[in-house]
């Protein structure tokens, strides 16, 4: 910790030189110019104009170094900008052409989560590297940890490799099984079942990497391993479980990324298939509901897409005694028939289930190709039976009671 300290001195002692604050000037007065010129334009992150003016400001700082060369003073730290601006700029016309390609909102998000802290991460190790060289940075001691003495670098590695394996983990496994499913033909649930194993795998061995790379033991290991245990079987015995259940539900194939479910009445959509919970999207309010893995785990589950996504959907209604019941079994058919939503095969079929107290009862059933569309399919259906009843001259009957008044005895 002292040599820390002492480094950091010795770097502040660096930055106060007059020709390191000339540069420093320089690199800050071209900076905010640009931010002033963005706050006045505000381009828009799907823009060129955006990399326009990032090239303006390479083409000023190109200039400013040229005019350090002509009065023969350093411009080490204005070239460094220099190359990180280019960076940037690079970054930034790929996240154009990426926006062209797919969802804005996803490429938006990833470049939030991981290009904007790596970027920074970057900046960082490149002011280390300039100022007093990387290696000798790194390989400074800080604290001891179970036995083994972590350095600098094992320190930063422990507090940042964690969060970038997950992150960036996202990409390459995406592009790997765009690629595999056209290879193989895979359907798009299995690609999202072995993106999201592949994910885990990549981030474990990361991880392994991790303790290796900072020294850790395996006593330090197992002595983690066993308190872990003792927390598992107290403390997260539910968070282990959920996760277990997940992992078994990936390997089993029965809850998977886009499969249609029956959930508490309603049908869902399977978005993602999570560590500790599953994330379900509700058409009918337009929610996304988090389940812990481990219902579906325990539960009955009812699939609406496990051999096939066609889907059955029965409507109810009522005609008078009136009426012939053939006719009104061939009208409700031939309703079913004429809905461009409706599946021809098979074929949709009209059924007398009873006969009421006000009416005989009819069931109409049909098959649809989306699960997550049957109220809007079924509202559809009851409003062209309505309209189908009303040119035929088919009463919808409602109860009746006539009501007489007993005389005096």
């Amino acid at each position: 910790m002292n040599d820390l300290l002492y480094l950091i001195s010795g770097w502040s002692g660096l930055l106060l030189r007059g020709s390191v604050l000339l540069q420093v000037g320089v690199a800050l007065g071209l900076l905010v110019a640009h931010r002033a010129w963005r706050l006045r334009w505000r381009p828009s992150a799907g823009s060129w104009l955006r990399v326009a003016g990032e090239l303006a400001v390479i083409a000023a700082l190109q200039l400013a170094c040229v005019g350090f060369g002509l009065a023969r003073l350093p411009a080490g730290l204005l070239l460094l900008v220099l190359q990180l601006v280019a960076v940037w700029t690079v970054l930034d016309g790929l996240r154009l052409v990426l926006r062209r390609f797919h969802p804005a909102a996803a490429v938006e998000a990833y470049w939030v989560r991981a290009v904007r802290p790596l970027f920074v991460v970057l900046v960082l190790l490149a002011l280390v590297e300039r100022l007093d060289g990387l290696g000798a940075v790194a390989s400074l001691p800080l604290l001891e940890l179970f036995g083994e003495q972590l350095t600098l670098g094992g320190t930063v590695l422990l507090l940042t490799l964690p969060y970038f394996l997950v992150v960036l983990s996202e990409l390459p496994v995406l592009v790997l099984g765009a690629v595999l499913e056209r290879l193989m033909g895979m359907t798009a649930a299995n690609r999202k079942v072995f993106e999201l194993i592949l994910r885990y795998v990549l981030i474990g061995v990361g991880v392994l990497w991790l303790g290796n790379q900072i020294g850790l033991n395996g006593t330090a290991v197992a002595a983690i391993a066993g308190g872990l245990s003792v927390g598992l079987g107290f403390g997260i015995k539910e968070v282990f479980s959920n996760f277990v259940s997940g992992l078994w539900l990936l390997f089993e194939g029965s809850v998977r990324p886009g499969e249609i479910l029956l959930f508490q009445g309603d049908p869902v959509e399977v978005r993602r298939l999570g560590l500790r919970a599953a994330t379900l999207w509700r058409s009918r309010d337009n929610v996304e509901l988090v389940v812990p893995n481990q219902i579906f785990f325990t539960d009955t589950t009812t699939t609406y897409t496990g051999s096939d996504r066609m889907r059955r959907s029965e409507v109810l209604v009522g005609a008078a005694y009136r009426h012939d019941p053939d006719a009104v079994i061939a009208l409700l058919e031939q309703v079913a028939r004429a809905h461009p939503r409706v599946l021809a095969e098979p074929a949709p079929k009209a059924l007398l289930l009873q006969y009421g107290e006000s009416s005989i009862d009819y069931g109409l059933r049909f098959w649809i190709a989306n699960p997550m569309r049957n109220s809007d399919i079924s509202s559809e259906m009851r409003r062209a039976i309505w309209h189908a009843f009303q040119e035929r001259g088919i009463e919808f009957p409602f109860p009746q009671r006539v009501l007489t008044q007993a005389s005096d005895p």
